[in-house]
């Protein structure tokens, strides 16, 4: 961008960087100082008047007019005015007035009405911390067409995105604009948001280009990978043979076997050394448990917080928890990570040093990085984040699950105690997933303390733990053997493998997000066992909670989650409520997404 010094001065009072985000500062308002022959009411208008008669009241100014342009007199009125306001209108002159004009029963009044000279113009209006006139002078001089193709956009959404700036019709509201404009506003902020992802990629040569074939190993395994997870395989084999250090994020939905993925990345990998790191124990245990079986020509060591000072060199495959962060670690040319969001920022600074511990002098070369979540995201975003990272996405699962879902209410307990009766006698396990731990004056839902007692008093075999138990680990695992209740807050919403779970019921269902409801649902029928899962609500109905129990797909239910909360801030992961776009709708607007994508790649 070629800024002049002052332009560069009024972009950062603006808060932006870019001619393309200058543009999106729509005009709220336009002064339409054209002169008409029609009369419009309760419009604003400009009339070509001369002052007949002025009387000045308590509080007011009353203006009699003769306007030319209609040949008729209207009445102006202005309210609590300025001493400066008095001296506009002299009885006798000729001028042009613009304000807003209203008649009732043949009489017309114009109020507020302000001497104007900018003749002819459509003026825009704009908010901004600049003052209105500078504001204006800074837009008609630096929003050129020039300037906007000059950062990439393409020819016809310059034209469509300044006829805003630079209208030859007023426009009312901007409710109103039409699709056309309205489409090149999500485009040009797409535009700004993608290309500033881009520009936050970079690339380092990679340890490690070779890659070994990973069918011989498939063909050993007692299923068939699916047609996703082989796909998702080659995405990663060709990223793997690059001199360039592969950036991936794998995304699939809950049960679509990412960890045979993650297999058969440490089998191309060889006889170069993986690194993978889980954000719990239990987690961790799990992945080395099907390492060892799936992988036993594979030296494999699990690393936990309990694990000796063990030498890692004489390993291929370390799987560990954030424990792997605090030791010194072997020298590994893939790095993987499963469930990357659950690591604090410090623990995500230290995994960034972590992929960069093989960088050699001068920072040339880092390990491959892979990182994989069972947090389905919307098509759209993950076609957003390809900008500055690759994405693979698994929406299959190996084998068709079976789970009835349903939103429940006070009136259905009895029928509910009974259900969980008849899956403990069939010695299956039941999860109780409650809001909150401790009671709450603003919550209308017990809390596990409150609710505790009469669980305990009625069925034995009873566990519970929340996000802020220190055993909460142990407590799983526990319950994984012996329990037949688990007692619970989200804390065991990613991850831990269950395999008697067939029920869980949610209290408070409303209150959670559907990708959360979707990853607990996704706790319950692992090893094909029917599955229930229970949405508890106080609210008399709710077409949120309605349509996620028709829906089964993790990324259908990412987008209708977008659909009713708007999508967060995708950079920063604040995806709670609240758009951090004001004009793009990440559930309605694929089409736009992927023009824009196909523009910046090509």
């Amino acid at each position: 961008m070629n800024a002049t010094k002052e332009q560069t001065q009024k972009f950062k009072k603006l808060g932006i960087a870019s001619y393309c985000e200058l543009a999106l500062f729509v005009p709220f308002a336009y002064e339409d100082l054209r002169l008409h022959d029609k009369l419009q009411t309760h419009t604003m208008q400009l009339i070509d008047a001369t002052v007949e008669s002025v009387y000045r009241g308590a509080n007011s100014l009353q203006v009699t007019f003769f306007a030319h342009n209609f040949g008729h007199t209207i009445t102006g009125v202005l309210f609590h005015p300025k001493p400066y306001m008095m001296h506009q209108f002299k009885v006798g002159e000729r001028d042009y007035y613009y304000g807003m004009v209203e008649c009732k029963s043949g009489q017309c009044t114009m109020s507020m009405p302000k001497k104007v000279t900018n003749i002819g113009a459509i003026t825009p209006k704009y908010k901004s911390p600049l003052r209105s006139d500078v504001m204006l002078r800074f837009v008609q001089s630096s929003l050129t067409k020039e300037n906007l193709l000059s950062e990439g956009l393409r020819d016809e959404i310059v034209d469509e995105v300044l006829k805003l700036h630079f209208p030859s019709q007023a426009i009312s509201s901007l409710k109103e604009l039409d699709e056309k404009t309205l489409n090149a506003l999500k485009y040009v902020e797409l535009f700004i948001y993608m290309k500033r992802l881009s520009s936050k990629r970079r690339y380092f040569k990679s340890l490690s280009s070779a890659c070994t074939d990973y069918k011989d190993w498939s063909e050993t395994l007692p299923f068939t990978l699916t047609d996703e997870q082989i796909k998702t395989i080659e995405d990663i084999k060709m990223d793997l043979q690059k001199d360039v250090s592969a950036r991936r994020m794998i995304v699939g939905d809950v049960g679509s076997g990412k960890t045979m993925v993650i297999l058969a990345s440490c089998v191309m990998m060889l006889p170069q050394r993986s690194i993978l790191m889980a954000p719990t124990t239990i987690l961790a245990n799990q992945l080395y448990e099907e390492a060892s079986k799936f992988l036993p020509h594979v030296k494999s060591v699990l690393v936990t917080n309990k694990t000796k000072n063990i030498d890692l060199d004489e390993y291929d495959f370390i799987i560990g928890t954030h424990a792997l962060l605090y030791r010194e670690l072997p020298k590994a040319s893939l790095v993987m990570v499963d469930e990357q969001h659950r690591f604090g920022t410090q623990q995500r600074n230290r995994l960034e040093k972590l992929v960069s511990n093989g960088v050699e002098q001068g920072g040339q070369a880092k390990p491959h990085f892979l990182q994989f979540s069972a947090t389905p995201i919307p098509r759209t975003q993950a076609m957003i984040e390809t900008a500055h990272i690759d994405v693979s996405l698994i929406t299959s699962t190996p084998f068709k699950k079976d789970i009835t879902s349903k939103v429940i209410h006070k009136s259905d307990f009895k029928d509910l105690l009974l259900h969980i009766e008849d899956e403990i006698a069939k010695k299956n396990q039941v999860l109780l997933v409650y809001p909150l731990v401790e009671q709450s004056e603003f919550l209308e839902y017990q809390s596990i303390d409150e609710a505790r007692g009469f669980w305990e008093k009625r069925f034995n075999n009873v566990y519970v733990t929340h996000g802020k138990d220190k055993e909460k680990e142990e407590v799983l695992q526990e319950f994984s053997k012996n329990g037949d209740l688990l007692i619970a807050t989200t804390v065991v919403e990613v991850g831990i493998s269950l395999p008697r779970l067939s029920s869980v019921i949610i209290v408070g269902a409303e209150r959670l997000g559907l990708s959360t409801l979707h990853q607990l649902r996704g706790r319950v029928s692992r090893t094909g066992l029917k599955g229930y899962c229970f949405l508890y609500t106080n609210q008399s109905s709710s077409e949120r909670l309605d349509r996620f129990v028709q829906t089964t797909s993790g990324f259908d239910i990412a987008n209708l989650d977008l659909k009713f909360r708007k999508s967060g801030d995708l950079l920063k992961g604040h995806n709670q409520s609240g758009s951090q776009f004001k004009w793009i709708d990440l559930a309605e607007d694929e089409e736009i997404v992927k023009s824009v994508k196909y523009d910046l790649l090509n």
